[in-house]
């Protein structure tokens, strides 16, 4: 019996040692943003002798830094928004209507996540040149959209498999059609794996610094990590503001994690359970 208590609290002091780890680095973060450039450089790690919320101030009138995360949140909104539409029609096709060529159509779909895009960026940017596209955030939505559909179709064809077609039996009953089948009776069974590929997505095209740094020139049209490449410069960086930025631009991934990441947790292992 001792032994079990030893043994689990050395479980919870790891626990709380790994979440002071992970935790830290936001922490100090956060409190770099309030200090002066100074501070942060004579001691980096140390807490700030006096608040001063000066940072944001600069870094609002600065940089249209507001301009660059409406960018960053209307693409990743809309992005996870069409991959969670296509991603479920196609994923309750392929799950709940077996026909001759259903593997061969799941493994395509599977081929995006075995090709690297970024190993087609020239193509691609003559593709987006092509169609009026360059310079224009639907350029990000359409590149996002196509990278995260295939690990969608892969986690939601699997949930759709696991429900029982009873359900579904029972609905076309009831007079149910194909739409209220997958609608009403099986997308709120899929929550889990639902809020597993939003939150996956929408931190890739929001954290993402590659695609906008390539199809984006106009400075108004800049999601946030292009955008706050402005803030270094050849011979000094104004950290204070950098952490700044790096706090705000922080807070809607964390109210998303916030708020579906029990469906999340249950997305990631409902999978092994069953």
């Amino acid at each position: 019996m001792k032994t079990n208590k030893s043994v689990r609290g050395l479980q919870y002091a790891a626990a709380y040692l790994g979440a002071l780890v992970s935790l830290y680095p936001i922490f100090l973060m956060l409190t770099s943003s309030l200090k002066t450039n100074i501070q942060i450089l004579k001691n980096p790690m140390s807490l700030p002798t006096s608040i001063s919320f000066a940072a944001y101030s600069k870094l609002v009138h600065q940089i249209p830094f507001f301009s660059y995360f409406w960018n960053s949140l209307v693409v990743s909104v809309v992005s996870v928004v069409l991959i969670l539409l296509f991603g479920v029609m196609v994923s309750f096709y392929i799950a709940r209507y077996p026909f001759r060529w259903n593997g061969a159509l799941f493994f395509f779909f599977l081929l995006g996540m075995m090709i690297p895009i970024k190993l087609g960026i020239v193509p691609l940017f003559l593709l987006m040149k092509k169609l009026s596209m360059l310079n224009s955030i639907w350029s990000l939505v359409s590149v996002y959209t196509a990278i995260g559909l295939p690990l969608a179709i892969l986690i939601l064809t699997g949930f759709f498999r696991t429900l029982p077609k009873e359900l579904e039996e029972a609905a076309r009953i009831d007079g149910s059609s194909d739409f209220g089948v997958m609608w009403h009776v099986l997308l709120p069974l899929i929550r889990p794996a639902l809020g597993t590929v939003m939150i996956m997505n929408f931190i890739m095209a929001w954290n993402d610094f590659f695609f906008p740094l390539i199809f984006i020139q106009d400075d108004a049209k800049k999601t946030i990590p292009v955008g706050m490449l402005s803030l270094f410069g050849q011979y000094s960086t104004d950290l204070s503001m950098l952490f700044a930025g790096l706090t705000l631009a922080s807070v809607p991934m964390m109210v998303i994690f916030f708020l579906a990441s029990k469906q999340f947790m249950e997305g990631m292992t409902a999978g092994a359970v069953k």
